[in-house]
């Protein structure tokens, strides 16, 4: 995988590993992250490797963690699913799971970071992602 890196943001990705599961299921269980989900039920320590196994190794979903340049201190994730190799696309999501990274672009440069992934190195055509129509702050992002 190339490097995924803003350094005006101030962020990289890379990808998700299975030590990146407490974290994970901290964030996921947050209310704020929580309730921006069309899923909103809460997280487990299982639930989510069985989410690596079954999604993650089999190639439906990548997943990748967003950190910042410096510290290498994980701040959020940003994923692709359901990705369909024929068609050519899948659904995009994303989340600031730390509280004080919110609000500082990181976000936006992760969605960049991650629609230049999908196009350069999955050969995706095609993104597409749900959100809340009062999620003004992911709205603005998306734009």
């Amino acid at each position: 995988m190339k490097e995924y890196r803003d350094e005006q943001a101030g962020i990289y990705l890379r990808l998700m590993t299975y030590e990146d599961t407490e974290k994970i299921v901290e964030w996921r269980n947050s209310d704020s992250v929580r309730k921006r989900f069309i899923y909103q039920g809460l997280f487990t320590k299982e639930s989510h490797e069985n989410w690596i196994r079954t999604m993650v190794e089999t190639g439906k979903v990548v997943q990748m963690i967003i950190c910042e340049i410096g510290t290498d201190r994980a701040v959020g994730s940003v994923y692709v699913r359901d990705i369909d190799n024929t068609h050519h696309k899948a659904e995009y999501g994303i989340f600031i799971g730390e509280k004080e990274a919110r609000g500082k672009g990181y976000g936006t440069a992760a969605a960049k970071l991650m629609v230049r992934y999908c196009f350069e190195e999955l050969r995706l055509h095609r993104l597409f992602l749900r959100v809340y129509a009062e999620n003004e702050r992911a709205i603005r992002s998306y734009e």
